[in-house]
Parts: structure tokens; sequence; C-alpha cells
């Protein structure tokens, strides 16, 4: 039988003020993980409770300078490496599974490089149990024994939810305990050892406030986004096992005992909510239930070995807590049978996938496409948390791209104000590690910036509270109670007996009509105690109806004066919005102004730096002329100061060489004028000549081995000056006792621009045949300049001459003087045997071949 249905009061509308124009930002924290290894190089410090920073590792240079980089990143709370479970759990889901038993929507992620400990926060391992086993039991253990019978709710394919009544539910529970494999588990069935440590959760977690009169149910869903596509982990697909799955092109097998998994697509409900269509969602009663149809999924999620971590998540993982909740009737007895009285509340737990280096993890294949799918997805992820806190701290409108992935795309309302949103970032600390890690930080940073609107309160049924209660107390239904009739029959007297057994019989009749007098008279005598108490009654109802119409009188005065208030305050609040709007105009037209002035500003920076930039320009332009002209002045200073050196030499060997000639003669004239007039004049032969001329002191000949005084040759000004002994490779070795040395010496065969770099002298040794056959070796010294070419240049400032002559040979006629022609003329004086004024300038780049340039004095005479 039915129960009887009761009138649903009004349900009460919110009006979305305050609370909705209220945000929070999104709850940012950071866990970090322990190393695996003690001795491995760390790059993250915990510096207090909410602050972390990274140290660069070593082999990392951020700086173009090479100094190492510190970056302090802050949280709302930092865990380190000794925080446990229960504690993690304390601090992020604890509210929002409070908020989820109180009707209001949340999502809980961990983000975080791949091996970075996101699936053992969420799920955790045996003996420490993760933050879902952890949720599933505050859960239970605050409504557990407020949950509605099976079946009693029933999911829909549009993202709502069907209420049943409790004989509906039964025959439901019964068709589905009689197939051959429920799919819904069983809460007397064993709990599975493979995962029973984690859900012994040993601290007691109940959520506090919770409305006792309403019911209960859980539901769970499990699903997982691989490569941009949804798969439902829970959806049980035949297959026959001895059969391949797959064929050789890679591409699921179409046959009827195989159904591949198929993609689930999204939709959105008539409450503008997203969801997955067609998703399985199983119900469940307890914690052990809803674990294992969680670990169920689990091991159909897909993870694969790479280079990082030995099971690294390739898909992300959405496992949905829905909770749902309806009142009880005015009695307290049933479920009210009203769906628009039926609140459903979600826990979205998501476990991402690790983001990865594909040079790292050395993917290929199928990873490598699974790789960039999960980069792309978290791209996508940090792409909308930019573009929403540039919307919120800007003021503008840009259009966040939810729909470039299904995961921004699943959860958009989150963001939109559905809901709490809270990240966990879980980090590894070793140093290989940092690069990823300083983008998770960065992301991390800016996520925190982004503000969620808070989630509006469910609306109150408007049913009176303590129904459960009351009803418990009562004990059961009225029905059970005796009726008011029973109890008035029961008083009146009992008739006696009406079977008349003879004719005559005289007493029976008036024994009954005494009885029945009686009995009419009671019952006038109860008609009058009635009508009195009726009357009685209708004068307390009487005045009853002035108190309650007394009362209404009252609270419709104070009404009016409340509206009075309230339309004061409305006037206020128009006279404020009024005010309100004239400042904003006010703003407006200041930030224009500011934003005008602000692009002056700008442009005259631009103008002024622009101005700078030419200064500097034409100063380093000044700077370089300045440098050039410096050069070139000091170039042919030098120059002059050679020329002019070379030429007071030059003048000076030839007065020189005038003063010995005029010498000769006048020692010839002497000669002459001195020996006796008898003898014949002879002409002095030129040896007797040289031995006289070689005793005199004043004016020395100038033979090689000998040469005069020379003031154009100058000493070496350090005795520390290199040389260049430019032997060519074509010289003779002579024997002669005299031979060129020159200590610190660099020897070469051909002269090279190297070896002049290096060097402040150089020295060509020359051999030529002389006229009487033997071979004279001319030692041809100079100087090194640097040139403004970049070269090297070399100006000959003196020649030695070494030459071997045989005793009985003809000689050379090189140091007695020739007699005076007759026309006066003299003989020529080769003074390229004394000295030389040669230059030899090598260009840069040059191998000094055959690109000598030699400039000569030509040859003078001899006055």
């Amino acid at each position: 039988m039915k129960p009887a249905r009761t009138k649903t009061p009004r349900k009460l509308l919110v009006k979305k003020g305050s609370q909705t124009s209220l945000k929070d930002p999104v709850g940012v924290y950071c866990r970090v993980r322990p190393l695996s290894l003690p001795d491995q190089e760390c790059c993250i410090e915990v510096i207090n409770n909410t602050t972390v920073q990274l140290h660069t590792p070593e082999g990392y240079r951020l700086n173009r300078n090479g100094d190492y980089k510190e970056t302090q990143y802050s949280f709302k709370q930092v865990f380190g490496t000794h925080t446990t479970q229960k504690e993690l759990f304390d601090a992020v889901a604890n509210a929002l599974v409070d908020d989820l038993i109180h009707g209001k929507n949340g999502l809980l992620f961990t983000y975080g490089v791949t091996g970075s400990g996101k699936t053992h926060t969420m799920t955790g391992s045996p003996g420490e149990g993760g933050l879902l086993p952890r949720c599933l039991d505050m859960i239970f253990n605050s409504i557990g024994t407020l949950q509605a019978k099976r079946y009693v709710f029933k999911s829909n394919d549009r993202n709502s939810m069907d209420i049943q009544c409790e004989v509906d539910a039964l025959l439901e529970r019964q068709k589905r305990e009689a197939m051959p494999n429920p799919k819904t588990p069983s809460s007397k069935r064993q709990v599975d050892p493979e995962f029973a440590d984690m859900i012994n959760v040993q601290e007691f977690c109940k959520a506090e406030e919770v409305d006792e009169d309403s019911v209960y149910g859980v539901f769970v869903s499990y699903i997982e986004i691989y490569n941009n596509y949804i798969y439902d982990l829970l959806e049980e697909v035949p297959f026959d096992p001895i059969k391949p799955k797959w064929n050789s092109c890679s591409t699921p097998m179409r046959s009827a005992d195989f159904v591949p998994p198929q993609s689930k697509l999204l939709r959105e409900d008539k409450n503008h909510n997203m969801y997955v269509a067609g998703c399985t969602e199983v119900e469940v009663k307890s914690t052990e239930e809803a674990f294992e149809v969680f670990w169920r999924g689990q091991k159909k999620r897909r993870i694969a070995n790479t280079h990082l971590n030995r099971e690294s998540s390739r898909s992300h993982s959405v496992f949905n807590i829905k909770l749902v909740q309806a009142p009880l009737d005015a009695d307290g007895d049933n479920v009210l049978q009203e769906k628009e009285q039926i609140t459903i509340s979600q826990l979205s737990l998501v476990d991402l996938a690790g983001s990865e280096r594909t040079n790292r993890t050395k993917a290929e294949g199928n990873r490598l496409r699974e790789a960039g799918n999960i980069n792309q997805s978290l791209m996508t992820l940090r792409t909308c948390m930019e573009v929403l806190r540039e919307n919120q701290m800007y003021g503008t409108n840009k259009m966040v791209p939810y729909r470039d992935s299904k995961l921004t795309h699943l959860f958009k309302n989150y963001f939109d104000g559905e809901g709490k949103v809270r990240m966990i970032v879980c980090v590894n600390p070793k140093a290989e590690d940092y690069e990823e890690s300083l983008q998770v930080m960065r992301f991390a940073e800016v996520t925190q910036e982004v503000e969620v609107a808070r989630p509006v309160d469910k609306a109150i049924c408007g049913l009176t509270p303590g129904r459960r209660f009351r009803n418990q107390v009562r004990g059961g239904p009225v029905g059970d109670e005796p009726l008011v009739t029973e109890v008035v029959l029961q008083s009146f007297p009992p008739l006696p007996s009406c079977e008349l057994l003879d004719v005559n019989d005289e007493q029976t009749l008036p024994r009954l009509i005494e009885a029945l007098e009686k009995r009419h008279q009671l019952r006038q005598m109860m008609v009058e105690e009635f009508h009195k108490q009726s009357i009685t009654f209708k004068a307390l109802l009487q005045e009853f109806d002035n108190a309650v119409l007394n009362k209404e009188n009252y609270v419709q005065g104070k009404l009016n004066e409340k509206e009075k208030v309230i339309s004061g305050q409305k006037l206020e609040i128009e006279r404020l919005e009024k005010k309100n709007r004239t400042l904003e105009y006010k703003i407006e037209i200041l930030e224009k102004t500011t934003t005008i002035y602000e692009e002056d500003k700008r442009t005259l920076q631009q103008e002024l730096e622009a101005q700078n930039q030419k200064l500097q320009r034409q100063f380093s332009d000044k700077r370089r002329l300045e440098a050039r002209l410096q050069g070139m002045v000091t170039e042919t200073t030098m120059k002059w100061e050679k020329e002019c050196e070379r030429r007071v030499a030059a003048k000076q060997l030839e007065m020189q060489n005038k003063l010995w000639v005029k010498d000769e003669k006048l020692k010839q004239l002497k000669a002459i004028v001195t020996e006796p007039k008898a003898d014949k004049p002879e002409r002095p032969s030129r040896e007797r000549d040289r031995e006289k001329v070689t005793q005199r002191a004043v004016s020395p000949s100038p033979v090689p081995n000998a040469p005069p005084l020379r003031l154009r040759h100058r000493r070496s000004r350090s005795a520390g000056d290199r040389w260049v002994d430019h032997k060519p490779a074509s010289n003779v070795q002579t024997e002669t006792v005299m031979q060129p040395h020159v200590p610190h010496a660099i020897t070469v065969s051909v002269a090279n621009e190297k070896a002049l770099a290096k060097c402040e002298k150089y020295m060509l040794t020359h051999q030529e045949l002389a006229s009487d056959g033997e071979i004279e070796t001319k030692l041809i010294k100079g100087d090194v300049y640097k040139t403004r070419g970049g070269g090297q240049s070399v100006q000959f400032t003196d020649i030695e001459t070494l030459k071997q002559e045989s005793p009985t040979g003809r000689k050379r006629r090189s140091s007695t003087a020739a007699p005076a022609q007759p026309d006066g003329a003299e003989s020529e004086w080769t003074d390229v045997e004394t000295r030389c004024s040669v230059a030899v300038e090598m260009r840069a780049g040059s191998q000094l071949g055959p690109g000598y340039q030699h400039h000569a004095q030509p040859k003078r005479k001899k006055p």
C-alpha cells in the first residue's frame, strides 16, 4: 500500500545577493615528497608552513652572469616530507566533505610532474589511506543511520535523480538480487584483502549539524580522460578472452563477442552543468562498497612503465561522489515524494596525469602520443587559469578556452561558481626535476590568484524540524491507537440476555426494557455533556480566534513598521546607488584622463629614450673619430720623427764623407809637396793610401769589418728585445770566422706576420756575388712597427757587410778615394753598403711573399 502523499509546502527561493557576489581564491596547497635516496641532491627547501624555496642545482645556470638563482613561492599551506595523510586530510579535504553533506559541490585535484606522489596522495598505500578513502569514511560516518533504502533514489540520464516509494524500491531490490551477476556490490561480502588496509582508517571523523529530517543516498562514478577522450571505468564490457582484442592494424575488432570501450560525450543539463552522458553510477552503502567500486575501475586505468616512473598514470582520472538528499514527509515516516525537493551535491576527486618531458622519459610510439596529449590538456588548464586571472584583475571579458580540452570543459562549472575548488601541488625535491618543478610552481602561483564565487546555500523545505524524532517517540503511526467510539461503547452497561424460552416468561422483556431505558438516559446525559463541552470548546475557539486576530494585528503593525523602515532603507540605497554611479562616472573620467596622461608620458619617454640613444650614438661616433684621429696623429708623428732622424743621419754621413775626402786630398797634396823634386812623381798606390788612412785617428777608412761611426744606428732600448732572424733557404753556408749571431732570435726561412708580432727587431741575411767572384753577405737590420691596418711594418735602419777575399786576387775599390776628375766631378759613392733607408710593410693577412713594398732613396754621389 502506497503511503498517502502529503501536500508539499512552497519551496523558498534564495535571492542571489551578497552570497553570489562573494568570492574566494582557489585554495592551493603544496606537498613535498621525501627523496628516494638519502644522498640525492635536493633543490626544494621548506622555509615555513606557507613558503618553499627553490635552489638552482649544480649544472644549471639561469642568469647570464652565472649566479645561482633562488626563488620563493607562497601557498595556503605547505606540507613537508613528514606530513601524515590524516594531517593532509584535515587541512584540505575535511571542509569539502562537510560542504558536500550540506548540499554544496567541491573539486579537489592533484597536480605535479610524474613521480611526485599524486596517486599516493589521492589513493594512499596499505596502512596509510589517502584522501579518497578518508572522504568516503567521513561521509558514511555522518549519514550512516540516515541512509535511504537501496533503490529509493534512482539515477537517470539527465544528470538528476528520480525518487521511488518503498514498495517500488523493494521490487527493484528483489529483481536485482535475482540476477546471476549483480552489478551492485553487496555489503555482506568480505572485503578484498588487496585494499583492506587502505580503508582501515583508525581516526573517526564526522560532519557537524547533519539534517536528521532527511534521508541520504550515495552514488559513485569513475571515469578517465585518455588522449582527450572520456572512458567509463565502471562500464561492464563483455568480451571473449580467447579472441584477440585488437587486430594487426591496432584498431578494435568488431565481433559479436567483443565490444571495445566507447568514449563518452559531455552534455549540459537543464541547470547548465556539465556531465558525462551514459556514465555508470553505482549506489553504495558503506566505505567498503564504495572503495571496492573504485578499485574495480582502478584496475582498468591506463598506466605504463616510463624511464622516470615504473607505474606512470597515462590518463586523468575523475572519481565522483554524488550525495542525494530528500526530506521526510510531515509525519516523519516516509520520504517526501517530490522530485523538486531533492538536493544533489557532488565531490570530484581528480588525479591528474603528470607533466613530463619526452627527452627524459624516453617515450616512443604510443607513450609519446600519450605524453603529448597529457601536456596539451595541462597546458589548456593553465591557459584557462591565466585568462580567468586576467579577466578578474583587469576587468576584461576574454573568452575562457574551456572547450579546448575535455578536462577543462568538464569542470568549467566549478570555476563559474558552482562549488569550492582546491588543488594540491605535489613536488619531488630531487635536482633532476628542477625545471619541471619550476613550471609547476609558476602554474600554482597563477592558480591561487583566481577567485571562484561562493556556492549558494540550499533552500529550506519549510517542514517542521524534528519530524523523525517525534515519530520515534510516538512509537508508530496513529492508526494503532484505539478509536473513540470503542471507548464510548465500553462505558455503557451491558445488555441482559434477550433469549425467550417460554411464552409465559415475564421477566426477560422488562429487564431488557429497563436496560435500554438506562442506556437511553445515559445517552441523553452524554449528549447534554457533549453539548456543554462543545459550547465551552466553541468559546475557547472564539477566544483563541480573538487572540490570533490580535496577534495578527500586532504582527501586521510590526510588519508595517518594518516595511516603512525597509522603504526608507530602499530610498537610502537608491540615493547611495546614484551617488555610486556618479562616483563611478567620475572615476571613469579620471581613468580616461589618467590613460591619456600615461600615453603622453609613454610617448615622451619614448622620445627621450630615442634622443638619449641618438646622443649616445653621436658620443660613440665622436669617441671613435677622436681615437682614429689620435692614432693618425701618433702614426704621422712617429713617421716624421723617423724621417727626420733618417735625414739628419744621412746629412751627418754626407758631411763626414766630405770631410774624409778633403782629408784625403790634403794628405795627397802634402805628400806631393813634401816629396823630393829630383824624384819622378809617382801616384801613391791604393794599398799604401789605405794603410796611411788606417793610421789616422781623425778620419778612419770605412771598411766592412770596422765601419765608421753611424749616428743613424740605434742600440736596442732594452736587453730583452727579440729579433726575427730571416735566413732564406737559398743562402749558402760560408766558412768565415765571423758569423752573425743574434741572441733571443726567432729564426725563419720566410718572414710571417706571427713572428713579426712577437718581436721588435728584424734582420735579413742576404747573399750576392761580388764583382771579384766572391760571396758577399749583407745583414740588413730594421725596426718592427705596428700599422693602423693591424699588420706590421719593418723600417730598415742599418746594413752590415761580411765579405771573404783572396789576398792575391783583385781587390774591389771600396775604400780609396778616387782622384779628382778633370771636369771636377767626383766618383760615385755607393752608400747602400753602409746605410740603407728601406721600409718593408706587411699588410694584415698577407704571407709576406712577393708582397713587399720597397721605398729606397736614390744613390747619392760623393761630393
